[in-house]
């Protein structure tokens, strides 16, 4: 889709791209410089697998700051990205056939990460009712002796949404019956937050002993193209997770690792608040606009991340102008490029009923580009 886009545009056409989940803002000047000094240093060993030691303990001590967690150096593991320490996780965690609990809406690379660890995706649906959460009710249906790991995104890609801190108490309660449940949190999104506070599953004394964090650089900190993600877990699976990724792709990137080290010295609320405060205006504008224009999708305010997930099974089975009958997301994300929107569908995600809009894009671009959005659903017949 994205390359259809470029096609599109060199060929002179205007079309607004609400694809790609990659902050339009560039990295934070302390970690350009970092990294700089790094390069000019001229000396670039392997790094040791488990990453930099110094960045190790900032990534601890940022945790324990922040969330009163008490993690070690040794209890973190720095990847090539957040999808790496996700995959490592798993393959620490399951062995073939084990059942992994995966809510819907999803991550599009947890299925295949599940699959790919031998593991056996158990989908439970959510709704727009619970925020497209998960509920201790739909947890406990879900659960079973063959059960080995919960995923959990928060805040949420696709949708944005965030669970709280009663929330997730309350899913707690469920899991103390499955002992041998393990909780992989995605916490990618964690200091991209609108309304309240981050709370990771780890903040729970009972869930603490059994959470595994995974985080990175790609999204707060607009680095996504320098591959640098990290897990935070018992010693027993960090020290796993390391012999896992000695036998993969080893250490991460030297340089990048140094200009992330220097992001942990810097007052993060400041050096990212702008970037946060404009995504919350682009946030703010689509709401209102969709609710005032398009309230048939279900708009809703999503409490970080930068995602919403718009519910389009009003306009299924309808006819486009030229006659083509749309049958599903797929079909209707077509439609809109040849308007000139383009959108992710939801079937990816694990709803064929959705689309994902992404307001990682100049809000000037969103204010030209919603209009057409419009107009295409009001097209329809």
């Amino acid at each position: 889709m994205a390359q259809r886009v470029r096609e599109l545009r060199a060929a002179g056409r205007f079309v607004l791209s609400l694809l790609l989940g990659e902050p339009d803002f560039p990295v934070p000047l302390p970690l350009q410089e970092a990294a700089i000094a790094a390069i000019r240093e001229g000396h670039a060993p392997y790094p040791p697998v488990a990453g930099l030691l110094p960045l190790r303990e900032a990534i601890a001590e940022y945790y324990h700051r922040t969330y009163g967690l008490p993690y070690k150096a040794s209890q973190v593991v720095v990847s090539n990205g957040s999808k790496q320490a996700i995959f490592n996780a798993l393959l620490t965690l399951i062995e073939p056939g084990d059942e992994v609990i995966l809510p819907a809406p999803y991550w599009v690379s947890y299925l295949p990460l599940i699959q790919l660890a031998e593991g056996r995706p158990v989908i439970v649906k959510t709704t727009t009712e619970t925020n497209y959460k998960l509920t201790p009710e739909t947890l406990s249906a879900a659960l079973s002796q063959r059960s080995r790991a919960l995923i959990l995104c928060t805040p949420s890609n696709p949708t944005g949404t965030a669970y709280s801190l009663e929330e997730l108490h309350a899913l707690a309660e469920v899991l103390q019956e499955y002992p041998k449940v393990w909780i992989i949190s995605d916490e990618i999104y964690e200091l991209i937050r609108y309304e309240g506070r981050h709370v990771s599953p780890a903040q729970l004394p009972e869930l603490y002993d059994r959470t595994l964090i995974t985080n990175g650089f790609s999204k707060a900190f607009a680095m996504p193209g320098w591959r640098l993600g990290y897990l935070i877990a018992p010693q027993p699976i960090a020290e796993a997770a390391i012999k896992v990724q000695g036998q993969t792709t080893a250490g991460a990137n030297i340089i990048a690792q140094k200009a992330a080290l220097a992001g942990f010295k810097q007052d993060l609320s400041a050096l990212l608040s702008p970037m946060v405060q404009a995504f919350k205006e682009r946030r703010d504008y689509i709401f209102t606009y969709l609710k005032e224009n398009l309230p048939e999708v279900r708009p809703y305010l999503p409490e970080g991340a930068f995602y919403f997930f718009l519910d389009v099974e009003p306009f299924l089975g309808k006819k486009a102008p030229t006659g083509r009958l749309i049958e599903n997301a797929d079909g209707l994300t077509e439609y809109l490029l040849e308007r000139g929107v383009a959108v992710v569908s939801g079937s990816g995600f694990g709803s064929d009923k959705h689309i994902r809009i992404s307001y990682a894009v100049a809000l000037s671009d969103i204010q030209a580009g919603l209009p057409l959005l419009v107009e295409a659903f009001r097209a329809l017949g």
